[in-house]
């Protein structure tokens, strides 16, 4: 009998650690899940950058190829990573929601650093300054050369812009629209008053030359910065950050800043 129960136990001891052994080891279907955008990325074989219409940082070219300041840094990080570069235009109020759906992996496209994009996603460095700035037809310009001459007007703004916030901040009529260029048009068109875009785009196509010629730049109504939003979490921020500073270094950043103009407002990435 002594020798029976000795026997039983003996069995129940290696039983007990082999079922530890296997549940420290063999068993990985517990263990946490390993998150890497940069991973993830080079595995699909693509990059797919969110976008809006917008020069001269994203709009098409001749051939209906993406290009601008920002579409081209973004291929230049694309070929750094290794893999190709898909350009997704997106609506720009959900634009925190295509990227927790990874149905895009950044939002590239000249964005605001606000306190509600630094909440929603990661950003990288700021690379560029800017502007929200007022686009009134020109014959009426010389009216609206302040903030407070301003806040009677009705707006068209971009939806859920930097700009759309500076006209709420105004207090001021607003309809919102899908993107920038169309806010122009509204104002060519004489469905609004007048519009908030950005001082880079404004620069680029509004003014003599331009298919704006009737319109015009007015008063500034702040001073913000851009920068790249990932996925909160994102390994990808560290590698932008890097391809920044060494392509700020090596001078391409600022050889593709002056293709388009806009070598006066990109900040030194150290």
């Amino acid at each position: 009998m002594k020798k029976f129960l000795a026997l039983l136990c003996a069995m129940l001891m290696m039983v007990g650690c082999l079922a530890a052994c296997g549940g420290n080891g063999d068993d990985t279907s517990s263990a946490p899940e390993v998150k890497s955008d940069l991973a993830y990325v080079k595995g699909k074989g693509t990059l797919v950058v969110g976008i809006t219409d917008f020069a001269p940082m994203d709009y098409k070219g001749e051939n209906d190829e993406w290009i601008g300041f920002d579409a081209d840094m973004a291929k230049a990080f694309a070929a750094k990573l290794g893999v190709q570069v898909s350009f997704q235009v997106i609506d720009w109020d959900n634009k925190a929601f295509e990227l927790d759906g990874k149905t895009i992996d950044v939002v590239w496209n000249g964005m605001t650093l606000t306190d509600e994009v630094k909440a929603a996603m990661d950003c990288s460095n700021a690379y560029c300054n800017n502007q929200q700035i007022v686009i009134v037809k020109k014959e009426k310009a010389a009216q609206y050369q302040t903030k407070d001459s301003v806040k009677g007007l009705k707006f068209a703004v971009e939806d859920g812009s930097a700009g759309e916030q500076q006209v709420d901040a105004l207090g001021a009529q607003k309809v919102e629209v899908a993107d920038q260029a169309t806010a122009l048009t509204e104002v060519k068109s004489g469905t609004a008053d007048a519009a908030v875009i950005d001082s880079l785009m404004a620069a680029a196509m509004v003014g003599e030359g331009t298919g704006y010629a009737d319109l015009m730049y007015t008063v500034g109504l702040n001073d913000e910065e851009y920068g790249v939003g990932f996925r909160k979490g994102s390994d990808l921020v560290a590698e932008l950050n890097r391809f920044f500073k060494d392509s700020y270094a090596d001078g391409s950043m600022m050889t593709i800043a002056k293709k388009y103009g806009v070598q006066a407002s990109i900040i030194e990435q150290k």
